[in-house]
């Protein structure tokens, strides 16, 4: 006999779909050990409407279901498997294999299965994905809050802007949303009356923490004098986590009213469910480009101060270092910020100009420019003296490569 697994994929997760003991070995075979319950019995009563829809829900809340996060090992396996485009962002497909089967599926079948040759349960199972994958972005977001080095709430409750303090309100209220959600397994219409009107908080303390942002941004580019260029450089360190903290939190909450929304779009208009999910994945990609935009504006200008110390180290070294320092300090946790809020993000860490190393330097230029029009033995006595007192590597291998040059010059004028 013979069992099918169907897989959909929606770009952020993986859902297996099918009978228990197939899913669970299924998943094993391919070494995908994580993996959390899909809720498929929330279809089964959301989209009971109509007799064929009915038993279809029926049989998918009868099936267990998987959501597996899509990392580069998932993502290698919706390549192996080949899974076909079926609108709004999905790929689906069905894996056809023996009952009892040790060594996994051996049969590929690229036609729709029983369940999502139907648009509307198909619709569902996606909704819930988009679902699971804003709640592990949630939890993820929740890490990275803990581990920030000062306590979150005390970070939060620092500002004094009202702002922030309104955003502190709506967190409670979407806490208790989603905790009620929890308990009774849907968003009633007193819960999502007193959520809907919450995402413009939100939106004010996004646009308001970014605009925090650009002006730490704005602030390090006016500044031209090395203390002044320094000072810039440790109120930016010692304030962008703070905003960078009320950011995440910001994006946490915005993941959660879609989650509550999509519950609310599943129950009363499950026809439009498709078509809400791709638009909350938009507005989501959205919010990531506006807060991408701002931090990279924010760590060119960083980037330009670190530049702009090293250039003068030689004559002011204790800024030039607190400068670099304070911008890498920046740049890891903005790095962290991104990576958390699925960001794609690249940079190297910079080194500050050691003095000695930029002294160096000098010293080499002014040899090399006061050699100018010296003759041939003079200048290779010279280069050889600098050699025995050089202490970098790179002088002394320029030295030796002119030291070598020098007696075919001379035959050239023989």
């Amino acid at each position: 006999m013979d069992t099918d697994i169907e897989l959909i994929s929606d770009g952020e997760g993986l859902a297996v779909i099918g009978n228990p003991k197939d899913v669970e070995r299924f998943l094993v075979s391919e070494g995908l050990s994580s993996s959390t319950d899909l809720g498929l019995p929330r279809l089964g009563s959301a989209l009971g409407v109509g007799a064929a829809t009915a038993r279809a829900g029926s049989e998918i809340a009868a099936s267990s279901g998987r959501w597996v996060k899509l990392t580069e090992k998932s993502a290698d396996l919706v390549q192996k498997h080949g899974l076909r485009e079926s609108g709004g962002g999905l790929r689906t497909g069905v894996i056809k294999g023996d009952r009892g089967q040790v060594k996994g599926f051996v049969e590929f079948a690229k036609g729709p299965g029983t369940h999502l040759a139907n648009p509307a349960l198909l619709a569902g199972a996606a909704g819930i994905m988009a679902q699971l994958a804003m709640q592990q972005s949630m939890d993820e977001i929740t890490d990275y809050l803990a581990a920030i080095d000062e306590k979150v709430e005390d970070v939060l409750r620092a500002q004094k802007d009202a702002v922030v303090a309104d955003m502190l309100g709506v967190d409670f209220v979407i806490e208790e949303a989603m905790t009620i959600r929890e308990q009774v397994g849907h968003v009633s219409d007193v819960t999502w009356s007193k959520v809907q009107a919450t995402s413009a908080t939100l939106a004010r303390t996004q646009a308001y923490a970014l605009r925090q942002l650009d002006a730490l941004a704005e602030k390090l580019e006016g500044k031209k004098a090395m203390g002044d260029l320094a000072k810039a450089a440790r109120e930016a360190e010692s304030t962008v986590q703070d905003w960078l903290t009320v950011l995440a939190r910001c994006f946490q909450l915005q993941d959660a009213i879609a989650v509550l929304e999509l519950d609310r779009v599943l129950d009363g208009s499950p026809d439009e469910l498709g078509r809400h999910r791709v638009g909350l994945r938009i507005a989501r990609q959205n919010r990531r480009d506006l807060i991408s935009r701002s931090t990279e504006r924010l760590m060119a200008r960083m980037d330009a101060a670190a530049g702009t110390a090293n250039a003068k180290v030689l004559l002011h070294p204790a800024a030039a270092k607190t400068v670099v320092h304070s911008t890498n300090r920046v740049a890891v946790g903005v790095v962290d910020f991104h990576e958390r809020l699925g960001i794609e993000s690249g940079r190297q860490s910079l080194a500050a100009k050691r003095w000695a190393d930029a002294a160096t330097e000098v010293r080499d230029t002014v040899l090399v420019r006061g050699a100018e029009g010296v003759d041939a033995g003079k200048r290779l006595g010279l280069e050889t003296r600098d050699r025995a007192r050089s202490v970098t590597g790179k002088l002394s291998s320029g030295i030796t490569e002119r030291a070598f040059r020098q007696p075919k010059d001379g035959q050239q004028g023989s």
